[in-house]
């Protein structure tokens, strides 16, 4: 799986600088907030935030440090859709997302123990997900797919219902990021 090309889809599908009043994430680029930039260190303006140093952050806070790159070497496709979810959602949300996801999915734990949801990609997350695809195969990454997007729709459509300023990006969220 090549990050660099998922990093490039992102900032492409992310777009450049953005303050859209709506947003609380404020001043954007490429995907950015304000807040990702100074907590890894960017303090300049935003407008000028060098693509160099989105793709560091990308790299190192949404792929990396979250495990996803683990993921992705037993299924790419989750991986890519984890990325995806983490950039939009945060990373700690899209692991949470997996996490659920397997411990629906376990049959009441006689495949493999249930999981603490605590939204971070460890040992135990990984033999899980191990044991799920060699059940079930490459019909079960699918299927994975299918229930973080599950998750991540029912939390687009909350975002929207209880904050009406949200109803601004719900449509693109839908759009652009399932499916």
């Amino acid at each position: 799986m090549d990050i660099s090309k998922l990093i490039d889809e992102v900032i492409a599908r992310e777009g450049g600088y953005s303050n859209h009043p709506a947003d609380r994430g404020g001043p954007t680029i490429f995907g950015i907030t304000q807040s990702v930039a100074r907590a890894n260190g960017y303090m300049g303006d935003m407008r000028s935030l060098p693509r160099a140093v989105a793709e560091a952050i990308y790299r190192k806070s949404y792929w990396e440090k979250p495990g996803f790159a683990f993921v992705a070497e037993l299924a790419p496709a989750l991986a890519e859709e984890l990325f995806d979810t983490g950039v939009n959602m945060g990373p700690d949300t899209a692991s949470g997302f997996l996490q659920r996801a397997l411990n629906a999915l376990n049959r009441n734990g006689r495949d493999y123990p249930d999981l603490a949801v605590d939204q971070a990609i460890g040992a135990k997350t990984l033999r899980a997900l191990g044991a799920f695809l060699r059940l079930r195969g490459n019909a079960g990454e699918k299927v994975l797919l299918k229930a973080i997007e599950a998750l991540q729709g029912e939390r687009y459509m909350a975002l929207a219902e209880h904050r009406p300023a949200n109803e601004a990006f719900l449509y693109g969220w839908l759009a652009n990021r399932l499916g």
